[in-house]
């Protein structure tokens, strides 16, 4: 008898012990993320072989302190590894773990080599050689602070290789997880399974592997205990024709009907051949499906839907997967009422989607991402009924129902104005702190930074609402839902990408075509909040030199252009926006010398140009630390400064339409007086419809000289 580690997940020690007991192992004792138990040849041979949940087996061959390098080097000597396995063999040593001395998991296992090669050179036997690629025993180290355990794993390559699954898929979940997911779904295996969302067969073909009852391991090729010196050959290819046996006999009686849908068909065809690698493929009925229209199997009576849906590592970047979700829990519980669900995610926000109450959870991980898996029964009562339809609860009704308001009246006077692009929502309820603004047929829906006093589970959950509601009440699809979160940007940070989908579509604003690109920066390329001032720069650009300063993607040199303007001068310090600028202007028509491009930094560019100019708009940021100023740039501090600069640029009928975002933004009038110029607050008649409840960050005024 040996002493043994068995290595799993954390969460599933509980149930690798029953597992183990069922095998025959009768001192099962669980430990952190392993099990340890007492087993005889013939006793670890049919764990290797049929145990679903671990992951390796390591046979204890010292365990001890390690403060340092010293006392691992001696402890692995005073093992005697010529007892164990034979110098032609070549072996690997896997480290895991550090402490304050062996802060390298490579010259931990270094000294652990050293040490077993010199036990054979000590003896005069050849040295045994390292393979990494294809080694006949991995040698095991697991070190915590000053605790190390040392063995020889009985296995090789991990237990989830299965030898099926030579193509996973984006998202692969471990054969070992997906039997504990099983296991712990309360699936009867007489009865019929579903997954709906099955991706490449995983958990379907190992439920069809436990309903056949065949073992695990069956098509592995090799096991590393067939290399030791105490290996019976004999006992094994008794184990392993016992295992034989049983899978050609299960095979033939299995009672419940297994199904896989993904609305892949590619997926589907590779879960086929997963199937078929594992001997299960006829007992698996697999077919492409879409789990938001999914519906109830003729036979499916009492069964159990089992999954792992997609839940991505950021639920922001993923609108579609809450439709996704609310859409599934509607068809389970229109279509399957009577049987059970369990679902496997990393977010609790995406399975409270589902609208189902949990009968049971279980926390795990996928790796090292924290999941958790929710059992439910689908019971007859789970709907409301109105009518002959059956309906969800709405979701989040106060902000619904002031969304739904917002629409009535704000999308009346989009279209009277010709506009396809407005807010719809400001966050008007503060418990609800987004911005939602419509594109056509998109919505972007941006999220504020919550307050630190709004704990982040609770801000994702009131986010998850929002984004259902929202697509519940606009009836937009979930694909053209865009997520952001809108934060203080510093330096040139709002310039930086988001990704890379270069997806854009044109927009009609007053009389102008304007590019917008939904997806790769954190703005669109069109600030919706100034349609308005883009209008009377329109307006009163006919015959005029006009001058963008800050021009962002050129939107308001496009309506002077378009309005008649003689000449235009477009200045910002992103190259990006400037090209973005032309071709807004080719979309329009507009092209020629007269239409000039300056990429600088704006407040230098200031300082040193001497053009004049009859109509200038400038749009600076409230704060900005640019590398190129000698100081950082505020726009209440430092806009006289500004105006100084402007006013040497200023022809004598000329004016200066100057905005911007800060609050409580306040004109130092005497300043400006000073500087034998006026200026006319037009904020009222420039803040449009869409943001008239956010007065405060829009400031608009006319600066002319004075007489």
């Amino acid at each position: 008898m040996h002493q043994y580690l068995a290595v799993t997940s954390n969460g599933l020690e509980n149930l690798l012990v029953e597992e183990l007991s069922r095998l025959g192992i009768d001192n099962a004792k669980p430990v952190q993320a392993g099990v340890r138990f007492k087993a005889s040849n013939e006793q670890i041979y049919r764990c290797c072989l049929w145990s679903r949940l671990a992951s390796r087996f390591v046979r204890v061959l010292s365990e001890f302190t390690c403060n340092d390098d010293m006392d691992l080097y001696l402890a692995s000597s005073a093992v005697n590894w010529v007892k164990h396995f034979n110098s032609s063999n070549k072996f690997i040593v896997d480290f895991k773990g550090t402490n304050r001395e062996i802060r390298n998991s490579q010259y931990g296992a270094m000294k652990i080599k050293d040490a077993i090669v010199d036990t054979f050179s000590k003896k005069d036997l050849p040295r045994p050689s390292i393979s990494k690629d294809r080694p006949d025993l991995r040698v095991h180290l697991r070190l915590h602070k000053d605790k190390a355990l040392l063995g020889i794993d009985m296995v090789g390559g991990g237990l989830h290789q299965r030898g099926y699954r030579t193509d996973s898929g984006k998202a692969p979940l471990r054969e070992t997880l997906a039997a504990a997911i099983l296991l712990r779904s309360g699936w009867d295996m007489k009865t019929p399974l579903l997954d709906p969302m099955c991706g490449s067969g995983t958990i379907v073909i190992e439920a069809a592997m436990m309903a056949a009852n065949i073992a695990p391991g069956i098509k592995r090729e090799k096991f590393s205990f067939e290399v030791l010196e105490d290996f019976e050959s004999d006992v094994w290819l008794q184990v392993k024709a016992e295992a034989s046996v049983q899978a050609r006999k299960g095979v033939n009686k299995i009672d419940a009907k297994i199904y896989g849908y993904d609305n892949d068909p590619r997926v589907i065809q590779t879960a086929k051949d997963n199937a078929r690698r594992a001997g299960v493929e006829s007992l698996i009925c697999f077919e492409v499906g879409d789990a938001a229209e999914l519906k109830r199997p003729m036979d499916f009576s009492s069964g159990t839907i089992v999954s792992n849906p997609p839940y991505g590592e950021r639920l922001g970047t993923h609108p579609g997967l809450i439709a996704l979700y609310t859409a599934f829990g509607n068809q389970l519980k229109s279509e399957f009422k009577g049987c059970s669900a369990s679902i496997f995610s990393s977010s609790d926000e995406l399975l409270s989607c589902l609208r189902l109450r949990a009968d049971k959870q279980y926390k795990l991980n996928n790796g090292s991402l924290p999941c958790q898996q929710k059992n439910y029964h689908i019971s007859d009562k789970e709907r409301s009924i109105v009518g002959d339809t059956v309906t969800d609860a709405v979701v989040a009704p106060d902000f619904a129902n002031r969304l739904k308001k917002n629409i009535g009246k704000i999308s009346k006077w989009a279209k009277k104005e010709q506009l396809d692009c407005y807010r719809i929502y400001d966050a008007d309820l503060p418990e609800y702190n987004v911005a939602i603004d419509a594109y056509l047929d998109h919505l972007v829906i941006q999220e504020y930074a919550a307050p630190k006093n709004v704990p982040e589970e609770k801000a994702k959950r009131r986010l998850t609402d929002i984004i259902r509601a929202s697509i519940q009440v606009t009836g937009t699809q979930a694909n053209k839902v865009i997520l952001k979160v809108r934060e203080k940007q510093k330096g040139r940070s709002q310039y930086q990408k988001l990704s890379q989908q270069s997806q854009t579509m044109n927009v009609f604003e007053y009389g102008v075509n304007l590019i917008v690109n939904l997806h790769d920066y954190l703005d669109t390329g069109l600030f919706l909040d100034h349609k308005l001032t883009r209008r009377k720069i329109g307006q009163w650009a006919a015959g005029k030199d006009f001058l963008n300063l800050f021009a962002y993607t050129g939107s308001a040199t496009v309506h002077a252009a378009c309005g008649g303007a003689k000449s235009t001068t477009t200045v910002d310090m992103s190259n990006t926006y400037l090209e973005w600028a032309q071709e807004n202007m080719r979309l329009n028509g507009q092209i020629g010398r007269q239409h000039k491009y300056e990429q600088a930094d704006c407040l230098q560019w200031l300082e040193n140009a001497n053009s004049q100019f009859d109509l200038i708009f400038i749009d600076p940021p409230t704060f900005s630390n640019s590398k190129r100023m000698q100081q950082t740039f505020d726009v209440q501090r430092d806009h006289i400064q500004l105006m100084t600069n402007l006013k040497r640029l200023l022809r004598p009928e000329g004016m200066i339409v100057f905005s911007n975002n800060k609050r409580q933004f306040k004109m130092d009038i005497d300043g400006i007086r000073e500087l034998k110029l006026e200026a006319k607050n037009i904020s009222s008649q420039t803040l449009p419809l869409d943001f008239a409840r956010n007065k405060h960050i829009h400031n608009c005024w006319v600066i002319s000289h004075s007489d």
